[in-house]
C-alpha cells in the first residue's frame, strides 16, 4: 500500500468591519457550492504564505499582507490524498475586493459562518472561529 503525499492548502480569513470575506464555489466546481474562505494549493516552490498572497491576487484581485497563521490540521475526504489545511489571518490589504473566481463572495459576521454549507473540512474550524476561540 502506497501512501499518498499530503497536500498543502492555505486559506484566508479576510476580516473588514467586523465582518469575515467567504466565497462560493461555483455550480461546476468540485464541491459545488460549497463554501470556503479564500486560497488555494501550495505549489512546490512556494511558502504557504507566498502561495496564499499569489491566490488572493489570482482569485480577488487583491495585494494582501498575508498575517499570522491561525490553525493547521490534515484532513482527508474519501479516496483522496489528505490535505494540510493552513489559515492564515488578513486584515490589510490593497485595491478592491472583486470576485474572479467564485459563484459568489459574501462578508459575513463570524457568529453566522456556521448557518453556510461550508466545505466537510472547515466545519470545525468555522465553528470555533464562530465562537471566536482564535
Amino acid at each position: 500500500m502506497t501512501t499518498r503525499p499530503v497536500l498543502m492548502v492555505v486559506a484566508a480569513v479576510i476580516e473588514r468591519d467586523q465582518e469575515v470575506l467567504i466565497g462560493q464555489r461555483r455550480l461546476n466546481d468540485r464541491h459545488a457550492l460549497k463554501w470556503e474562505f479564500p486560497g488555494g494549493k501550495v505549489e512546490p516552490h512556494e511558502s504557504p504564505k507566498d502561495a496564499l498572497r499569489r491566490e488572493l491576487q489570482e482569485e480577488l484581485g487583491i495585494d494582501a499582507e498575508i498575517g499570522p497563521e491561525i490553525v493547521r490540521y490534515e484532513f482527508q475526504y474519501p479516496k483522496r490524498a489528505p490535505i494540510l489545511l493552513i489559515f492564515h489571518q488578513v486584515t490589510k490589504y490593497e485595491g478592491e475586493v472583486r470576485n474572479d473566481a467564485f459563484a459568489q463572495i459574501k462578508w459575513e459576521r463570524r457568529e453566522r459562518l456556521p448557518n453556510y454549507d461550508f466545505l466537510d473540512g472547515d466545519h470545525d474550524f468555522v465553528r470555533r472561529l464562530a465562537r471566536r476561540q482564535f
